[in-house]
């Protein structure tokens, strides 16, 4: 049975008015009491409900939304579509970009407290789930396993590597690499180089990986990238894990003579309508935007009106498909 308000108040040694006050912070509460009720939700795993919530009176109708990077052109397209959907329903988002700084994303969390917002769509990666739930807010995850209680919406990343690398092993491949960020715990986007070693082992291939993470500079990667195509390796494929590093892998194999696809096949991934628009012949695997958008706030819509509901499935995982265009 899930925990309820009046036992995280048994635990803490407090009122049920008292957990309401903290979670809202609402009225002057001592640290101390903060800090008891603040260590119960956590040993108790505890959601807080819309009752518990409603002594700060109606919904805000202010949602917020916490990101890795805007910069990028897939959460840019993917903030655009959930802002759409908010907006058709009548809510405004409060967006935060916290980077790769747990601060920075500890300061929004206050900042969207303070705020009062209904609930929160948490796609960054700096903090864990007990430092969310201290602030007794209904959210949902994008792309990240934060906990079993909090649901999660993603691209299917493994179908996607999949996709990806048998694209070029049908297209004559022999070698081909992986391109991407680190594999972290927790990060579903890991799962594109699952698919990638999978797909690449079943067809009597080596795996070959070249580190790019993320939040490195386009310079950087340019750097690493012709570091890549001029190391003697054999090469005639590579998955990127994003459409920007695969953008600049195709820029500097041209710089360097390389025909695509002739020598050498590329892959990457977003395939947002920026990427379409201006690099429409880059082959890459598509994210849903649209659907995820949408799914992501109907989720939290639900777990606004009901935090305390059973979910009918944890993990929300939306299928993707390869455009081939002219480099595989």
């Amino acid at each position: 049975m899930r925990p309820k308000l009046t036992d995280v108040a048994e635990k803490a040694g407090c009122s049920p008015t008292t957990v309401s006050r903290v979670i809202n912070n609402y009225g002057y509460i001592s640290q101390k009491t903060r800090d008891r009720v603040y260590a119960a939700m956590r040993e108790l795993n505890y959601q807080p409900n819309t009752l518990a919530r409603s002594l700060q009176g109606k919904q805000t109708k202010m949602i917020g939304v916490i990101m890795p990077s805007i910069t990028n052109p897939f959460f840019a397209e993917l903030v655009a579509a959930i802002e759409d959907k908010l907006e058709a329903d009548g809510y405004k988002m409060l967006l935060c970009d916290a980077g790769q700084d747990s601060d920075k994303e500890r300061r929004y969390l206050r900042m969207l407290e303070a705020n009062q917002v209904d609930g929160i769509i948490a796609g960054s990666h700096n903090l864990g789930i007990e430092e969310y739930q201290r602030y007794g807010l209904p959210i949902v995850s994008f792309d990240r396993d934060l906990s079993d209680q909090v649901p999660i919406v993603t691209s299917d990343n493994y179908q996607g590597g999949c996709l990806a690398t048998q694209a070029m092993v049908d297209a004559g491949c022999g070698h081909v690499y992986f391109v991407g960020n680190p594999v972290k715990t927790g990060n579903p986007t890991s799962r594109r180089f699952d698919g990638y070693a999978d797909t690449v082992a079943a067809a009597g291939l080596t795996v070959h990986t070249a580190q790019s993470a993320f939040y490195e500079s386009p310079a950087a990667k340019e750097r690493e990238l012709r570091e890549l195509l001029t190391s003697g390796r054999k090469i005639d494929g590579v998955f990127c894990s994003d459409d920007l590093t695969a953008i600049l892998l195709l820029k500097e194999a041209r710089k360097l003579g390389i025909r695509v696809p002739e020598d050498l096949k590329i892959v990457g991934f977003d395939g947002t309508q920026l990427v379409q628009n201006y690099v429409p012949e880059l082959a890459t695997v598509v994210q849903p935007v649209p659907d995820l958008a949408g799914t992501l706030v109907k989720l939290l819509y639900e777990r606004i009106a009901d935090p305390e509901k059973k979910l009918a499935q944890n993990s929300y995982l939306l299928p993707v498909k390869l455009l081939r265009n002219q480099t595989v």
